[in-house]
């Protein structure tokens, strides 16, 4: 299961679907860190987002793939 589904789970409900795309403060939800944090990510191009209107939305994958470009980058131990 993806960190994204494990961690807006609490936020759907039993018969909703997943949610395609998630707000910015959802994704920094799921990545554990603050809403700022997850803007500047987003404002290196380090995390993957768009804007729909006016509205600034975080596919729901981009958190997890995220972490496996950083996990990726991280040298063997």
């Amino acid at each position: 299961m993806s960190i994204a589904a494990v961690d807006t789970a609490p936020l759907i409900e039993a018969d909703v679907p997943a949610p395609v795309l998630l707000t910015v403060e959802e994704a920094a939800r799921c990545l554990r860190i603050g809403r700022t944090t997850c803007f500047g990510l987003i404002r290196t191009g380090e995390l993957e987002s768009l804007t729909i209107g006016g509205l600034r939305r975080v596919p729901a994958d981009a958190p997890a793939a995220y972490l496996a470009r950083r996990r990726a980058e991280k040298p063997a131990a």
